[in-house]
Formats: structure tokens, C-alpha cells, sequence
């Protein structure tokens, strides 16, 4: 069974080099491709200020002085995440911060002790290079209703990018964007032709068919003054 965690944060600041903190976690649950309805949402008392630029995104502020801070509600939080794959838009953001804190905990520990990450941010580049690819791009070209995000919250971001994700993954099970071509091929069911399969046979078009071809492209090159690709490419 496939169970992955579609993960989001919300922290004190940008910079987790500069001491800034998580002061929300949320996760929403998918099994076999499948939202269950359980989910992880945490506030946490960040034990320090919140930087204005923070605040513009996310408003959250006075009401974390009585929330649980990281090491003390680290447990459920681990519980939840392991052994799953995080799924995360612009996962080393999140990674950081989330390795950060777990490092503070009595037991230190990181992320990749306990589950794979899947960055939706690099997947998404990849399938879309040059485009805008943040979340509220990707819900505009998966039509996915994010009409209730106007500030950033985490539980609220993870439940759109799982809708975001299983759209951008489509009908497939399993994604691995490190694969080799051959492998994605055969993963997909592709296969090699039968060694002693007899070759494909080769219809080519008779006179009467090449003539009324010639036909046709001579009338597109009349009505694009001359411009008929076929008739002009070398």
C-alpha cells in the first residue's frame, strides 16, 4: 500500500539559518492515490518573534503564546510522517525547518530518518519548464478551487496540493522523476517487438493518391500566396 503525506509549514520567517521557527504543520493523508480524510494540524508556540514579511503571508501571530511548543507535540507529528513520503511543494523549504527542529528534540532526528520527500515544485518544472509553477499557478492550470486561500494556512495548502498533485500525476500510481527514460518505458507497459514477429508492411500511396496530394497542396499554396510548408521546406 502507497501512502504518502502531502505536507505544508507556516514559520516565523524565511531564513531558518537566522534562528526562525515552524509555527504550523499540516498534513493530509492519500493512500493508494486515495485522500483519506485523516490528516495532522498543529500549532506550535515558536518561542520567538514573527518577522512582518511572514505575517503578510500566513497572519498568524498572537494566539501561538499558548500553543504547544515543537518538542512538545514533536511525538504525534512523527507518528503520522513515518514511513510515508512527503509530498511538498518546494520541499527544502520545509525540509529545513522541519530538520531544524527535529534536531532540537531530546532524541535528534531528520527527516530523512523517517520518510522519502517528493518535491512537487521540481515535478512540476519539469512537466511545465518556464512557466509559473507556484501553487496558485498550478490550481489556474489543474482547475483546482483554491477561492478560499487568501492567506497562506497550512492544512488549507496541503489539502489543495493533493488535489494539485494527484492532477499533475494523473492516472499513474507511482512517479519517479529520476527514472531513465527505458525505465519510465517500462514502467508504463511498454515493450520490445517480438524477435520473430513478422516486419509491418509498408501501404504507399498510388498514382491517383499522390496526384490528388499534389492537388491539395497546390491549392494551400495559392491561398497562402505562395507559403505552403510542404511545398517550401527543403
Amino acid at each position: 500500500m502507497s501512502r504518502q503525506i502531502v505536507l505544508d509549514t507556516e514559520t516565523t520567517g524565511l531564513n531558518v539559518s537566522q534562528g526562525h521557527r515552524i509555527i504550523e504543520i499540516g498534513g493530509v493523508e492519500i493512500l493508494d492515490r486515495r485522500i483519506t480524510g485523516r490528516h495532522y494540524h498543529q500549532y506550535f508556540n515558536p518561542e520567538r518573534g514573527i518577522e512582518a514579511g511572514a505575517l503578510e503571508v500566513h497572519g498568524i501571530n498572537e494566539f501561538l503564546a499558548d500553543k504547544p511548543r515543537f518538542a512538545e507535540a514533536a511525538g504525534a507529528l512523527i507518528d503520522f510522517i513515518a514511513g510515508a513520503e512527503l509530498v511538498i511543494h518546494n520541499a527544502a523549504f520545509d525540509v529545513g525547518f522541519l530538520d531544524r527542529e527535529l534536531a532540537r528534540l531530546a532524541t535528534p532526528r531528520c527527516v530523512s530518518d523517517l520518510c522519502t520527500v517528493l518535491d512537487t515544485l521540481a515535478m512540476a518544472r519539469e512537466l511545465h519548464p518556464g512557466q509559473r509553477n507556484s501553487l496558485d499557478a498550478l490550481c489556474s492550470r489543474y482547475a483546482v478551487d483554491n477561492s478560499g486561500r487568501q492567506l497562506h494556512g497550512a492544512l488549507l495548502d496541503a489539502e489543495i496540493l493533493a488535489e494539485v498533485y494527484l492532477a499533475m500525476t494523473g492516472g499513474q500510481v507511482a512517479l519517479d522523476l529520476g527514472a531513465t527514460p527505458a525505465a519510465r518505458a517500462a514502467a508504463d507497459g511498454a515493450r520490445r517487438r517480438d524477435a520473430g514477429r513478422p516486419a509491418l508492411r509498408v501501404v504507399r500511396a498510388d498514382e491517383h493518391e499522390l496526384r490528388a496530394h499534389a492537388q491539395r497542396l497546390a491549392a494551400i499554396d495559392r491561398a497562402s500566396d505562395g507559403h505552403c510548408v510542404w511545398l517550401n521546406s527543403p
